[in-house]
C-alpha cells in the first residue's frame, strides 16, 4: 500500500530519538551528497550528532568542487567505528550496491534506485523518480523546513545530474521538486559546481578512449585498462554521449582490483539497467535505470570467463556480453 508523503515523514521521525547519534552512508556523488545533506537537515536538534560517511574515493571535480562549495563535511568510511552510532541511514543507495554497506544494519533506506529487496524499519524506495533528492525535497516540503541556499543548491544540482538535465528518466514530481528549489538555489554557484567537471591530469584517459575506442551501428565500446578512479569511466561515458550519431556508450576500467562498467545511451527504446543486469548480474553487482547503468566485478570473479591481463580480450568480451542485448526493443 502507498503511504502519502506526511505518514512517509512520520514514521521516519519515529525511527530517532533525541540521544541518537546517526551515520549516514552514501556512495558519494551530487544526488547521494545531497540527500545526505537533506537527511542531516530534518534531523537537526531532534538527535544527538550526525555523521556522513562516503565508502568511494571522491576524486570527481565537480563532486569536490560541490563538497567545498556547498560546505558539506564527508568521513571516509575506513575512518568510521559503526559500534559509535546508534542509527544508520542509507540515502541514493541499498546495502547489496556495495560490501562496506551490506555491513551494516541500516534503520532507514531511501533510495530511487530498483528495489534490490533490501531490509530495514523504514525504506522509501522509488525507482521510477529520476532523484534521491527529489524524495528528500518532498521530505523537507512536508515538514515545512524551507531549505537554506546552500541545501537548496545540492538538490538541485542533485536533481539535474541524475535526470541528465531531464533528458534521463524523470517524474513529474522531479520537474516540482526542482521548480521548487529553483526559488531558493544559488543558480551562480550551482554553475561554478556544473562547469567544474576536469583536470588536466584526466585529460590522458580522453586519449586512450579516443585512440581504443570500438564503434558498433551508433554503439561506442570503449575500455580504459588501469584508472585512478572509475568516476574516469562516467565522465568518458558521458562525454561521448554528446556526440550526435552515438546511441550507447559503454566505457569500462580496472581500479582497485575490479573492472567497472559504465552504461549510457539515449533512452529510445532502450534500456541500461536491463542490459547491465542480463550481461553482468550473475558475475557482480549490476543494475541502474533505461539511460544509466553500472557494473561492478571483482577481478578474481572474472578470471574464468576471459584474461583480466589482456586489454584488448576484456573490451572484446564486454562487447560480445552487451552488443545484442543493447539491440531497440
Amino acid at each position: 500500500m502507498s503511504r502519502s508523503i506526511p505518514e512517509k515523514l512520520r514514521r521516519f521521525y519515529d525511527q530517532f530519538s533525541g540521544n541518537d547519534h546517526v551515520l549516514i552512508m552514501i556512495n558519494a556523488d551530487p544526488d547521494a551528497i545531497a540527500s545526505a545533506m537533506a537527511v542531516s537537515r530534518l534531523l537537526w536538534r531532534k538527535v544527538l550528532s550526525v555523521t556522513i560517511s562516503h565508502i568511494n574515493t571522491i576524486n570527481r571535480p565537480d563532486n569536490l568542487a560541490m563538497i567545498r562549495l556547498l560546505g558539506v563535511t564527508l568521513v571516509p568510511f575506513e575512518e568510521i567505528k559503526a559500534d559509535q552510532f546508534s542509527r544508520v541511514v542509507i540515502v541514493d543507495s541499498q546495502p547489496d550496491h556495495n560490501e562496506n554497506m551490506a555491513e551494516l544494519e541500516p534503520d532507514v533506506i531511501i533510495d530511487h534506485h530498483p528495489d534490490s529487496g533490501a531490509k530495514a524499519p523504514f525504506i522509501d524506495i522509488r525507482p521510477q523518480y529520476g532523484a534521491t533528492a527529489t524524495i528528500l525535497t518532498e521530505y523537507l516540503r512536508t515538514a515545512k523546513i524551507k531549505p537554506s541556499a546552500k541545501l537548496a543548491t545540492g538538490l538541485y544540482h542533485g536533481i539535474k545530474t541524475d535526470t541528465n538535465d531531464f533528458k534521463g528518466q524523470t517524474q513529474i514530481e522531479d520537474v516540482r521538486a526542482f521548480q521548487y528549489l529553483f526559488h531558493y538555489a544559488n543558480i551562480h554557484l550551482a554553475r561554478k559546481i556544473e562547469k567544474a567537471d576536469l583536470r588536466f591530469d584526466l585529460l590522458k584517459y580522453f586519449k586512450i578512449a579516443l585512440q581504443n575506442m570500438r564503434r558498433r551501428k551508433g554503439k561506442v565500446y570503449i575500455h580504459l585498462g588501469q584508472v585512478v578512479n572509475p568516476d574516469i569511466c562516467v565522465l568518458v561515458a558521458d562525454f561521448f554521449m554528446r556526440i550526435n550519431t552515438v546511441t550507447w556508450s559503454i566505457v569500462s576500467g580496472i581500479c582497485d582490483k575490479k573492472l567497472t562498467i559504465i552504461f549510457r545511451n539515449d533512452g529510445i527504446r532502450k534500456n541500461a539497467g536491463k542490459v547491465a543486469k542480463e550481461g553482468f548480474g550473475k558475475l557482480g553487482n549490476a543494475g541502474g535505470h533505461k539511460n544509466m547503468a553500472r557494473a561492478e566485478i571483482a577481478l578474481n570473479d572474472l578470471k574464468e570467463h576471459v584474461d583480466v591481463r589482456d586489454d584488448n580480450k576484456l573490451g572484446s568480451w564486454i562487447i560480445n556480453r552487451t552488443a545484442r542485448r543493447a539491440e531497440p526493443r
